[in-house]
């Protein structure tokens, strides 16, 4: 009976999907990316390069691609810019989003040259025959605008109206802009409003899932370095995201953008919306370990960084959770005197990892597995006396 309790078990932990339900919107397509109306949510993340350094952006596009991004936002702040954004466009392949503030020309410019998503805020746009003009042109070349709010740089008058940035603010900010777009019968478009504070940007996309159909951009904008921006990132996004809210996402760290997507993956992968990659399931470490989980740990995440299929892998270092925690992994470690116990897809295996050579052993048995997992080969299993 335990044995099919705990086969059960692993099967309703790997397999089910999410018991979140989402948000219903409608869909737009940023290049081949489909956002909203029950696509998988896309993650995304921006280049910190000089765009004007083209083959810089290009390098740090491919990494974040490499990263497992579905879409990168590029800075294009000047007329140049654009022309740098043409060369740019040219050489990668994944759908690419121009930042651009102000200048009209400019998202006309990169409209023309194939850019696969707007990022503009309509009201600073200028003048109502700017604004038609750019919606006109993303509607002639069939590319969506993402309204862009943030806490940090609301409009003159909501400051005085609201005296600080509020969940209310910014959502009146926000639909202003929706209702510009609006006007010009321009559907096409998913928006944010980002706040570097946990509870304003919780707040007004809560109100703002309220008011409209269009997909929503999720971010904690601002968050703060890696650690720290990571936490505040998973714990607002981690709370929306419950709720069913959001349809992209953004993690903001002031860190390598492929640090970004990695965190956001792992957001979603913790709340089973998206799985990319190794899930690793590691104990915290305690005087029972009979190997060095934490050195263990930071090997093998550098080692199998490279892995994309979803797959869970448990390095306990002792008997106590070991077993438990391998029987419903693919592949699990349990720690024991000398040489640890193996486990493959929740069964106890003869062989036993010596260990002092754990991280070897462990990454060619997670690749072994995954090269043979669509065939079903056996994995080859070397027995350690």
């Amino acid at each position: 009976f335990s044995q099919i309790y705990i086969t059960i078990s692993r099967v309703v932990a790997m397999f089910s999907e999410s018991p979140i339900k989402r948000r219903k919107s409608t869909r737009i397509n940023v290049g081949n990316v489909p956002i909203g109306d029950g696509a998988p949510i896309a993650v995304q993340s921006m280049t910190n390069t000089d765009t004007m350094d083209v083959d810089a952006t290009v390098a740090q596009i491919q990494a974040i691609q490499d990263a497992g991004a579905d879409i990168v936002r590029v800075s294009v702040p000047t007329m140049d810019a654009a022309e740098a954004f043409k060369s740019i466009k040219e050489q990668v392949s994944i759908p690419l989003v121009a930042d651009i503030h102000f200048d009209y020309r400019i998202a006309l410019k990169v409209a023309k040259y194939g850019v696969d998503c707007l990022r503009i805020n309509p009201g600073n746009i200028g003048s109502e025959e700017r604004i038609r003009a750019v919606v006109d042109s993303a509607r002639e070349h069939n590319i969506p605008i993402r309204i862009g709010v943030n806490g940090g740089s609301l409009e003159r008058d909501l400051q005085e109206k609201y005296g600080e940035p509020t969940p209310e603010a910014l959502l009146e900010s926000a639909m202003r802009h929706v209702d510009i777009l609006r006007r010009l019968d321009f559907d096409q478009f998913k928006i944010s409003v980002k706040a570097s504070d946990v509870f304003l940007a919780v707040g007004a996309y809560r109100l703002l899932a309220k008011e409209i159909d269009q997909p929503l951009h999720l971010g904690i904008t601002e968050a703060g370095g890696m650690r720290s921006g990571s936490v505040k990132s998973a714990v607002g996004l981690g709370m929306l995201l419950a709720e069913g809210i959001g349809d992209t996402l953004r993690v903001s760290l002031a860190a390598d953008p492929v640090q970004e997507i990695k965190v956001g993956f792992d957001i979603l992968k913790s709340l089973r919306i998206r799985s990319r990659g190794i899930n690793f399931i590691a104990c915290p470490s305690c005087s029972r370990q009979e190997f060095d989980v934490v050195s263990t740990m930071n090997q093998l995440e550098e080692r199998l960084e490279d892995i994309i299929e979803p797959v869970s892998v448990s390095v306990i270092g002792c008997v106590v959770n070991g077993p438990g925690e391998a029987l419903v992994s693919d592949i699990g470690l349990a720690g024991a005197n000398r040489r640890s116990g193996l486990y493959i897809n929740g069964e106890r295996q003869k062989a036993r990892i010596d260990n002092n050579n754990i991280v070897e052993q462990l990454e060619g048995y997670v690749r072994d597995f995954i090269d043979k997992k669509q065939s079903q080969t056996p994995i080859d299993v070397k027995i350690v006396e």
